[in-house]
């Protein structure tokens, strides 16, 4: 009997450490760029919270482990980042890859998505791209929400002639008009504004990317839900999500969601 006891003592004290070990939080809040779309952009109906193919995956990634997951705007990106940096917020949803940031973030990999940068050019153009090499000389335009690789930045910055516009918008513009010969866009964020723009079947994107940056899952250090059971759990999801179907799914669906948002009427409800 007296061992029995004992046995029944020592299961109990070990609930506690059993449950540390499936993870200490219920709760992440995450956050990101607010104006990343198909990725990432504010819900107009809640501008306190984000929504696109992150959030979708994200969320159901979150159900998978048993977690709670806010999306929320935590401000501009540099903002965005101080908040998690400092551990009022658990997760940068779209971190690029930095040396300099492991001193305050952990790195989940692999990355949750990708961005396609392609080459936009007039259906009527004689540039002909298929390497970075054969920009050299031609003028071009990016948006400053583009936020490419590290290496390709500051290849771009002493290799090519890139005027940099507000959005997307006035650099499809000046494409279209001939003040460029070129812009650097995402495939989907491209494909987006050239359909909203009526100029699908005047500009042509290539086909091999120019610049694939990923993006990142991170954690702050600061974060109390930084541990080694969330940080190997989220690693395992992010390595089954590409053969999943799952992200494709989520890129095309936000697309269109966005889309739709890009035609309404300033202060219209999306349905």
């Amino acid at each position: 009997m007296e061992l029995r006891s004992w046995s029944v003592l020592l299961g109990l004290s070990l609930l506690p450490a059993l449950s540390l070990a499936a993870g200490k939080c219920e709760r992440l809040v995450v956050t990101g760029s607010p104006d990343a779309p198909p990725y990432l952009w504010r819900d107009p109906q809640d501008p306190t919270h984000l929504i696109g193919a992150s959030a979708d995956l994200l969320q159901q990634v979150g159900k998978d482990l048993g977690l709670k997951i806010d999306l929320l705007y935590g401000g501009k990106r540099s903002l965005a980042l101080d908040e998690v940096r400092s551990g009022r917020m658990d997760i940068l949803a779209d971190a690029p890859l930095t040396i300099h940031e492991l001193e305050t973030l952990d790195y989940i990999h692999p990355a949750l998505a990708h961005t396609d940068y392609l080459v936009w050019t007039r259906k009527d153009s004689v540039l002909v791209y298929n390497e970075a090499a054969d920009l050299l000389g031609h003028k071009g335009a990016v948006s400053e929400r583009t936020r490419l690789s590290r290496d390709f930045e500051t290849f771009a910055g002493q290799q090519l002639d890139l005027q940099r516009t507000p959005t997307l918008t006035p650099a499809f513009q000046k494409l279209l008009l001939g003040e460029v010969e070129y812009v650097l866009a995402g495939r989907y964020s491209g494909m987006a504004m050239a359909q909203t723009l009526g100029m699908s079947n005047d500009l042509i994107a290539g086909e091999v990317p120019i610049d694939r940056p990923g993006l990142f899952l991170a954690i702050s250090h600061n974060s109390a839900c930084n541990d080694p059971w969330l940080r190997g759990q989220l690693a395992k999801k992010m390595t089954e999500l590409p053969a999943s179907g799952l992200v494709q799914d989520a890129l095309q669906r936000n697309l269109e969601r966005w889309k739709v948002q890009l035609q309404q009427p300033a202060g219209t409800p999306i349905k």
